[in-house]
């Protein structure tokens, strides 16, 4: 399936502190397994993958990337025209958890306001290791009119329910007419194989 037989193209850009599992949670999200030996982003790196929701056929662009500081300015410019932000923290890191203030402020200042939010706790699976409750992460996210939801990259729990809940919540608002729905339909065909994953490192410095 090419990008122009879909309805819509969604940019997502996937933030939050090094080490929290985001391009773990992106791969397993993508191919549907685990990944091993997982190399820490540097910079930014993109992938895409077509999703039918509510007999909508949406093009998810995927962008991750590096949580630590020195990347920063860097991926500042990939906030622009995103419509949903995943920001990732680690259950078992309270710094994670404690960065996720600034990590919100940073997608609304550098995308607009409204773009759409979902904070992902992920390690789901280190749960006795946990020291942040799923209690105190809800309460936050309410208190900050973002969706919560956790996960596990490492067994794939939820992983594709994170992906799909924010898509969806977008769709819902563009049917509603909040979103408007003709600066993301397709406007040209990116690429001949826009149905596979594409996974390009963009920056290695």
């Amino acid at each position: 399936m090419t990008e122009e037989q879909c309805d819509y193209v969604f940019k997502f850009i996937i933030i939050g502190n090094g080490n929290c599992g985001k391009s773990s949670l992106l791969y397993h999200y993508i191919h549907g397994a685990q990944i091993c030996n997982i190399k820490q982003t540097l910079g930014v790196e993109f992938s895409a993958k077509i999703v039918q929701v509510n007999k909508k056929k949406i093009k998810m662009q995927l962008w991750d990337t590096a949580g630590q500081e020195r990347y920063r300015a860097l991926t500042k410019g990939y906030y622009r025209g995103a419509l949903g932000a995943l920001i990732v923290f680690d259950i078992t890191n309270s710094e994670s958890f404690e960065a996720l203030q600034e990590w919100i402020k940073h997608a609304r200042d550098f995308s607009k306001p409204s773009i759409q939010i979902i904070v992902i706790g992920n390690k789901a699976d280190l749960d006795k290791e946990r020291t942040i409750s799923e209690q105190t992460a809800k309460l936050f996210c309410q208190e900050n009119d973002v969706q919560y939801i956790e996960t596990s990259a490492a067994t794939g729990y939820q992983v594709n329910d994170a992906f799909i809940q924010i898509t969806t919540r977008i769709l819902n608002l563009l049917q509603e007419g909040t979103i408007d729905g003709n600066i993301i339909k397709p406007k040209f065909l990116t690429s001949k194989k826009s149905d596979q994953t594409q996974i390009t490192q963009q920056c290695n410095c």
